[in-house]
């Protein structure tokens, strides 16, 4: 492990300042969904325990640099309060001597919560004096917001670099977890991608078929590599201007031994609705006026029969138009197949994206996966094999 967590550091009378993310839904000035919340609540409940003190760092919205009063953090105090179980002071500032006031005067057992982040014109800029700034506030650093590690700001990069620096027990949990699926993960390797474009996911599956032994292709994507083959996809969803993209990641998954599953049958629809009349046909005869919704079941068999030789699977995007029935069908199977598999060890298994989740969710296996990650962006760009600023800070 190349970076320091909570358990190796020495809090004890320390000032942590504990970067977040609680960029909650918040309706009528009440937070209607406290997920996030809940999910940084083991951080800090092991800083307190360790003596520290923490001072939560967070950005909500897009205020640009400017302070916007309906993009304040004020709101989330009670839900924070709530959650955490101890009083939750707040500060309209997350910089200068009204901050620096507020970090004297927290109580030992009490949690601070500094003004949104981004309200600094600096934050977006990785400014360098507004880091030293920050950095003067506390004593420790702590990274548990793994969702905004992949933007370079100061309370995400900077202050990483500037202070003592571990990750928090979120940030933990999804770097061992993103470590066991793709970076020495127990062989074979599936990954799962679907969704509705190539092109918003080129760089993740030029990765992927260089890192994985199978490559599951589902969603409006299937269309295009079908498409890529001379397969008349109708009126499906498709993007004719990708197929030589799309032939070429086949090509290349062919040279490298990575075998690539695409549909073998499709469920076909006139019209995008729920419980629009529809046919389960071979993948090369999709009627001309028909659009493909979802996979079939011999697909489904399929994509069973690869999960069961698996020993690791990475998922991101659902197999059709899971939005609506009966076109969840082929992601609900195989999201129930890959639960089970996980629940009787055979299988490790890491989800993430927001389709993902939502998707998995529906198919009640959610609760199932050894790790489902709601880091949307960040999971996408570590899928991509890029290089994440905020867990590049934390490294040692």
């Amino acid at each position: 492990m190349a970076w320091n967590t909570i358990d190796n550091m020495d809090l004890q009378g320390k000032t942590v300042l504990v970067r977040v993310d609680i960029n909650v839904p918040v309706e009528d000035g009440k937070v209607t969904d406290d997920t996030r919340i809940r999910r940084i609540a083991p951080t800090i409940a092991d800083i307190l325990a360790a003596g520290g003190k923490p001072v939560l760092l967070a950005h909500f919205g897009r205020p640009k640099g400017k302070h916007v009063p309906e993009m304040s953090l004020q709101p989330l105090v009670p839900a924070l309060e709530a959650t955490f179980g101890v009083p939750v002071a707040f500060c309209a500032d997350c910089r200068g001597p009204a901050a620096m006031a507020a970090v004297g005067a927290l109580a030992e057992g009490s949690v601070l919560l500094l003004e949104n982040t981004r309200f600094q014109p600096g934050e977006e800029k990785n400014d360098p004096a507004l880091a030293a700034e920050m950095a003067a506030l506390g004593d420790v650093y702590c990274n548990d917001a793994f969702s905004a590690a992949h933007r370079a700001h100061v309370s995400t990069e900077a202050l990483a670099q500037a202070l003592p620096s571990c990750a928090g027990r979120l940030m933990q949990a999804e770097l061992e977890a993103l470590e066991a699926a793709l970076g020495q993960p127990q062989r074979p390797v599936v990954a799962v991608v679907g969704g509705a474009k190539v092109s918003s996911k080129l760089e993740l599956l030029g990765n992927l078929v260089e890192k994985v032994d199978h490559l599951v292709i589902g969603g409006g994507m299937a269309n295009t590599f079908l498409a890529a083959q001379g397969i008349d996809v109708g009126k499906s969803l498709c993007e004719h201007d990708m197929t030589d993209t799309a032939a070429e990641i086949l090509a290349k998954a062919d040279k490298i031994g990575c075998s690539i599953l695409l549909p073998s049958d499709i469920v076909v629809a006139w019209e995008f609705k729920a419980g629009a009349a529809n046919e389960t046909v071979a993948a090369d005869a999709c009627p001309a006026d028909a659009m493909i919704l979802d996979a079939g079941p011999d697909t489904v068999s399929r994509i069973a029969g690869v999960l069961a030789t698996a020993k690791t699977l990475i998922w991101n995007g659902p197999m059709g138009a899971f939005e609506i029935t009966p076109f969840d069908a082929a992601t609900n199977a195989a999201a129930q197949t890959a639960a089970e598999l996980t629940q009787t060890g055979q299988l490790i298994s890491v989800a993430g994206g927001g389709d993902t989740v939502a998707a998995l969710n529906q198919a009640g296996a959610a609760d199932r996966f050894t790790y489902i990650s709601t880091a949307g962006g960040a999971f996408l760009e570590w899928m991509e094999g890029k290089t994440l600023p905020g867990v590049a800070a934390l490294e040692n």
